[in-house]
């Protein structure tokens, strides 16, 4: 009987353990991080002052801003739509695109990202993806909603003149009549 005890003990000791030791390294893990819907205020201040750079065509300090709003919280989504907005102002759909991801990553559902990127797209020339983020903001919103029809119009609109001449396959290079034959 005794031999069965201590043949228990030792199968499963190290299996408490380690249940153990996982169970305190996440307690003592959570204990330390804020909810997302805690964003630090100086954070979303400079945010605020940066969204007032941007309308005064100010990007380059905007910018800065936006980028000590993220150092002090980068959880805080709202920066990353500022600057994500920024660079579509500054023509940079790539850019912006990248912005509303990482957004996107903290909440899928955020509308105003999505919306945001869906412009991006169209900017960018993929009016395909604008649509599909407009089917979600649509979905998302169940009634009509300012993102969804600011996106649908954008979308009706189409890509910048120069993005779709970009786009259109090259008619080829001139070509040069043959040099006539030598009789």
């Amino acid at each position: 009987m005794r031999d069965r005890k201590m043949e228990y003990f030792m199968r499963f000791t190290p299996i408490v353990l380690s249940l153990a030791i996982a169970a305190g390294t996440m307690a003592s893990a959570g204990q330390g991080q804020r909810p997302d819907d805690q964003i630090d205020p100086r954070s979303a201040a400079l945010v605020q002052q940066a969204q007032a750079q941007t309308a005064a065509g100010r990007y380059d300090e905007a910018t800065d801003l936006l980028e000590t709003a993220l150092a002090l919280d980068p959880r805080n989504r709202s920066a990353y739509i500022a600057l994500g907005r920024l660079a579509q102002a500054q023509r940079l759909p790539g850019k912006a695109v990248r912005y509303y991801a990482d957004a996107l990553r903290m909440e899928p559902n955020d509308v105003n990202a999505l919306a945001g990127q869906g412009e991006a797209y169209v900017q960018r020339g993929a009016v395909e993806r604008a649509r599909r983020n407009l089917e979600r903001v649509q979905t998302l919103c169940r009634a009509p909603c300012p993102q969804a029809q600011q996106l649908a119009a954008m979308i009706q609109r189409g890509p910048p003149a120069e993005v779709l001449a970009a786009q259109r396959p090259d008619q080829g290079a001139p070509t040069t009549p043959p040099a006539p034959r030598p009789n």
